[in-house]
């Protein structure tokens, strides 16, 4: 119970001390215990030097040492650890001002055996006004002080998983970046859905994907060891705080350790259940100054990560903003596509490893927009997957390739995409005989590619459906095997006639240490073992071919063979009698390049040069635009938005120069390259550049050295390039 000293009280004892006066000694004692009877509440008294001259008997035996009390400093026995209202005050402080003071919060003990009390007390002074010390009054609030804690944890923490909520991490992230701001110092926020949860809550119920969620948090703490930094937003997102990390490279380490941690098998009350998660980083100041501008940008990150594939990360770049606005416009004009006719189907040929033998394609779609041309289904395939119009999509297909299909002569096979959604249509089944029946194509020259992401609702209606395709003699694919989710139980409960190996697994398979080589001669030799054929997909160059047909694989795709073509080509393609191809492509499988063609610049000591950036590989980079440039010149290559590298000339041709960087790009979590730290522009402004330089095409000095400006090194193609024709000279 606290003891209230507020305007009232105050004339309250006014009014009782004016009484007290008319009481006589006998009388005053007894209205001291009778005070002091209440529970928790007590008299206490200090001298001129502080010391404890007086505290009431129930007061001092709830204390750690009660017989050493009494003469100590008032400011030893309590200890001010919050005054309860945030304002700073201490015992201490209160003591040296000789006034009255109230409500102090106090506190003795430790651990267990804490208190908590709130001190009212008034200076007392002699008759010739000499300051004698303090009297007045102590209450315990030890009880409500519990409350009041329970009361601001359950305020500040999720009730389901019990790390903090979306307020609290607000508010922490906010006084992070204040602080930060000042310090310059970053902090990175990274926004986490869980994939595929809606369908365990869908199909097991609420209670198990509660139960699924705790489970989750507990995984995030052992990733991040720091309960406070994560937070649960809600429903099946969480985020976590990582200040003084910008650095790239370990961000994208820690996405993918959360990503494939996440992605394990949960057993959650007797139920098996499998889901994954996207990623989304912002790091502070890059990618915004306050605590809305970042989450808003990590949250656009969170999103392009969701609709590049699933399972993945990306950083944040100025080219989401754009393309959240390009997404919505998709969106809408992807309703029109189907009925205008703007969606069509490309083949890529499938051929038998042994024999370079077409086998079959795969049935791959196109949308051909009136006003952006050609879409890659990466884009607008993930639209319509959160939609119904997947399914609507994915029949025109299916009726599409049968069509084609049935023009082909011999018994090349179709292989089909069916999404999750569009494969628990209780109606598919009766779409796929319909789709066959109308184009009149056997049965067995249909491929349904399947992706594991069926078997999150596996069940009952799951394996009916699986035997009902079966009976109608299609042939049934598990698609992307082995990117995280695969269990060898659906191989044992599902009729699949095909294993397709995810690229994923054939990247880097002929270099030294890699364990890719041996996972896929286990998955050759477990297909072999219960009669299945195997596709690995995405073969690019005649060393993964050659490692392919070592290990066994039975069919390959990829460019090494043919890309995707019109349905118009592959017919008149397959008319040739035993249609084989002859793989072609680089020798060797070399670091990923990634071919563009998009301004940067190149900086030499005092100078900028606008350069154009050819192709882009971890190590390295094919840049065009400088003539006379010696091997083993250094530039700093700024890439954009505050990219830096240094990089060394190893070859020239002309004006392009093929470079090598100092440090190694890494992983951007969208199949592109970035640097591990970034720059803020208005340092880069400050250090000399010009304000334009994002989009400068003309070469520029930079601060001029001793007041002097030094005489360009190299001469620059690009700015007479860009402007050729115009009369307007660049002075290169």
């Amino acid at each position: 119970m606290a003891w209230n000293f507020g305007r009232s009280d105050r004339l309250a004892a006014r009014a009782a001390s004016r009484q007290a006066l008319l009481l006589g000694a006998e009388e005053a004692q007894s209205f001291c215990r009778a005070v002091e009877g209440i529970d928790g509440i007590g008299f206490w008294a200090s001298d001129a030097q502080g010391a404890i001259r007086y505290l009431s008997e129930k007061a001092l035996v709830r204390l750690p040492s009660p017989d050493a009390v009494l003469g100590q400093p008032l400011t030893d026995v309590f200890d001010t650890r919050d005054d309860g209202a945030g304002s700073g005050r201490s015992l201490r402080f209160v003591l040296s001002r000789r006034s009255r003071f109230e409500k102090l919060t106090v506190c003795t003990g430790d651990g267990g055996q804490r208190r908590w009390w709130q001190l009212s007390g008034e200076a007392q002074f002699g008759p010739g006004g000499g300051f004698e010390g303090f009297c007045g009054l102590c209450a315990e609030i030890t009880d409500e002080r519990r409350v009041a804690e329970e009361n601001s944890r359950d305020a500040m923490h999720d009730p389901l998983t019990g790390l903090i909520n979306r307020r609290e991490m607000a508010r922490a992230l906010e006084r992070t970046l204040s602080a930060y701001r000042v310090q310059e110092r970053p902090c990175a926020t990274l926004l986490i859905d869980l994939d595929r949860f809606k369908q365990v809550n869908d199909t097991l119920g609420h209670s198990t994907g509660d139960a699924l969620l705790r489970q989750v948090a507990d995984r995030l703490v052992t990733i991040v060891g720091q309960a406070e930094r994560i937070c649960r937003l809600g429903g099946d997102e969480f985020q976590i705080l990582v200040p003084d990390v910008e650095d790239r490279g370990d961000l994208g380490n820690l996405a993918e350790r959360i990503i494939a941690m996440l992605s394990q098998p949960y057993s959650v009350e007797g139920n098996r259940c499998i889901i994954g998660a996207s990623v989304g980083i912002a790091v502070a100041p890059f990618d915004g100054q306050d605590v809305d501008e970042l989450v808003r940008n990590a949250d656009l990150a969170l999103y392009a990560a969701k609709h590049g594939g699933r399972g993945r990360f990306r950083f944040f770049s100025r080219d989401l903003l754009t393309a959240a606005e390009d997404r919505r416009m998709l969106e809408e004009h992807l309703h029109d596509a189907l009925a205008r006719g703007e969606l069509e189907l490309h083949y890529q040929p499938i051929v038998a490893a042994g024999s370079d033998a077409v086998s079959g394609a795969e049935a791959l779609m196109r949308w051909n927009h009136p006003g952006k041309g050609v879409i890659s289904p990466a884009q607008f395939i993930p639209i319509a997957e959160e939609s119904p119009m997947i399914c609507q999509i994915g029949e025109w297909a299916l009726r599409q390739a049968c069509q084609d299909a049935a023009q082909w002569p011999g018994d090349l096979r179709v292989a089909v995409n069916v999404s999750p959604r569009q494969f628990t249509d209780t109606g598919f089944p009766a779409v796929v005989a319909s789709a066959l029946a109308a184009s009149g194509l056997a049965a067995e020259r249909l491929e349904l590619e399947i992706t594991e992401g069926v078997f999150l609702a596996e069940g009952a209606d799951t394996d009916a459906r699986f035997h009902t395709l079966k009976a109608l003699g299609v042939r049934l694919a598990l698609d992307d095997f082995g990117t995280g989710y695969s269990s060898l139980g659906y191989l044992r409960t599902a009729p699949f006639d095909k294993i397709k190996i995810d690229q994923s697994f054939v990247r880097g398979t002929a270099e030294a240490g890699t364990r890719n080589k041996a996972l896929i001669s286990a998955i050759v030799a477990m297909a072999k073992a219960i009669g299945m054929e195997t596709t690995a997909e995405g073969i690019e160059t005649l060393d993964q071919l050659a490692m392919m047909r070592e290990l066994g694989v039975s069919h390959v795709q990829g460019f090494v063979y043919a890309q995707a073509m019109p349905a118009a080509e592959f017919l008149a393609a397959a008319a040739q009698p035993h249609w084989g191809i002859v793989p072609s492509g680089p020798a060797r499988q070399r670091g990923e390049r990634i071919s563009m063609f998009r301004w940067i610049g190149a900086i030499h000591e005092d100078h900028y040069y606008p350069a154009v950036l050819r192709n882009l590989s971890a190590t390295g980079a094919l840049i065009d635009g400088l003539e006379d440039v010696p091997v083993g010149t250094r530039f700093v290559l700024y890439f954009g938005e505050g990219q830096l590298e240094v990089a060394t000339v190893r070859r020239t041709i002309g004006e392009q120069l093929g470079v090598a960087f100092e440090k190694s790009l890494v992983n951007d979590g969208n199949g592109g390259l970035c640097t591990r730290t970034r720059i803020s522009p208005y340092d880069l402004v400050n250090a000399g550049l010009p304000p334009d330089f994002e989009v400068s095409t003309i070469r520029t000095p930079i601060a001029p050295r001793d007041g002097r400006i030094a005489i360009p090194a190299f001469t620059s193609t690009v700015g007479r390039k860009a402007i050729q024709g115009t009369g307007v000279s660049t002075g290169g």
